[in-house]
C-alpha cells in the first residue's frame, strides 16, 4: 500500500507500508541514504604486480595444493599480495589467516571427484571474520567484485568464520559446479 503524506505538493512523501509490519519506508530518506553510502564506499584497485602474479598462479603445471593470500593496504587502497604458500592443506591455511580482519584468497585445490577423476580448481575464498572493523568489512566488501574480475575466477566463496575453512567445506561448495 502506497500512501502519501504531506501539506503541499511539494512537501509530499511517500511511504509504503505492508500489511502486518510497523515500518513504513520513506522513500526519499531511504534514497539519500543510499547515496550518502555509496559514495563513501571505496573501490580498491588491484595493484599491477598481483594481477600478473594471479595470471601466472591461474596457469600453474604444478598438482598440489597452493593459495595466494591476498589484503588491502588501507593507506595506498590498493589490493596487494601478503603471502603465497606452496602445498598447503585449507586447515594450515586457516592458521595462517588473521582472527579479526578480513582476506582475500585464491586457492588452487586438487579435487579427487567420487568416480576418481582428478580436477584442480582455482577458487576464490573471501574471509571476513565476526568482529571486523565495519571500514575494513566495506572496503573488502565493496573491492571484492573488481579482485575476481581481475583474476578471472568463477568459483567464490565466502565465509565469516575462519574455522569453516576446511576441506569438507570446500568439497561442499564445489559439489555444486559438478
Amino acid at each position: 500500500m502506497l500512501a502519501c503524506k504531506g501539506g503541499s505538493p511539494d512537501s509530499l512523501r511517500a511511504e509504503k507500508t505492508f500489511p502486518n509490519d510497523r515500518v513504513a519506508l520513506q522513500t526519499p530518506k531511504l534514497h539519500e541514504d543510499h547515496l550518502k553510502m555509496s559514495s563513501s564506499l571505496v573501490v580498491c584497485e588491484v595493484d599491477e604486480s598481483l594481477k600478473e602474479k594471479l595470471r601466472k598462479f591461474r596457469f600453474r603445471k604444478e598438482t598440489n595444493n597452493a593459495a595466494i593470500l591476498m589484503k588491502i593496504d588501507m593507506e595506498k587502497q590498493l589490493v596487494v599480495l601478503e603471502e603465497e604458500y606452496e602445498d598447503i592443506s585449507l586447515d594450515d591455511l586457516k592458521e595462517e589467516l588473521p582472527e579479526r580482519q578480513p582476506r582475500f584468497i585464491v586457492y588452487s585445490y586438487k579435487y579427487i571427484h567420487a568416480d576418481g577423476r582428478v580436477s584442480y580448481p582455482l577458487c576464490f575464498i573471501f574471509s571476513s571474520p565476526m568482529g571486523c572493523k565495519p571500514e575494513q568489512q566495506m572496503m573488502y566488501a565493496g573491492s571484492k567484485n573488481r579482485l575476481i574480475q581481475a583474476a578471472e575466477l568463477t568459483k567464490v566463496f565466502e565465509t565469516r568464520n575462519v574455522d569453516d575453512l576446511t576441506e569438507e567445506w570446500l568439497k561442499n561448495r564445489l559439489a555444486f559446479f559438478r
